[in-house]
């Protein structure tokens, strides 16, 4: 399973880059929006992003909308010091997979991971 990681704050950014790798994930990451949607059509082979909501310049919730408009589009983790109400509704609406708010405990970020990197059940109907 490949993951790019969206973060700003280079610290936190390589601290996601650890834990997913040292779980045996391919993982690459960005700083930015910009770089996010240069390196998803770069490589549209990333089963998972792991996105900060707010970024310099923009918020994931454009990255997902931007990813709801492909045919193949990577399961979303949206990870948050402060998600408004309206925020955590649209994200939702929007598509993303899970919602994590910092601090979070990494057990949880990769169980999350898990989650959606889990094929669907055989036999079930989403």
């Amino acid at each position: 399973m490949k993951i790019l990681v969206v973060e700003d704050d280079k610290e936190s950014r390589d601290l996601l880059c650890e834990v997913l790798s040292g779980s045996d994930y391919a993982v690459n990451a960005v700083e930015n929006v910009a770089d996010a949607r240069r390196e998803l059509c770069a490589n549209a082979n990333y089963g998972i992003v792991i996105a900060d909501l707010r970024m310099p310049d923009g918020t994931s919730l454009e990255l997902l909308r931007d990813l709801g408009k492909r045919d193949s589009k990577p399961a979303v983790i949206l990870i948050s010091s402060f998600m408004s109400g309206l925020e955590r509704k649209a994200a939702l609406e929007l598509g993303a997979g899970a919602l994590l708010e910092k601090p979070f405990r990494f057990g949880d970020l990769l169980q999350a991971v898990a989650n959606l990197a889990a094929p669907d059940p055989v036999g079930m109907v989403s």
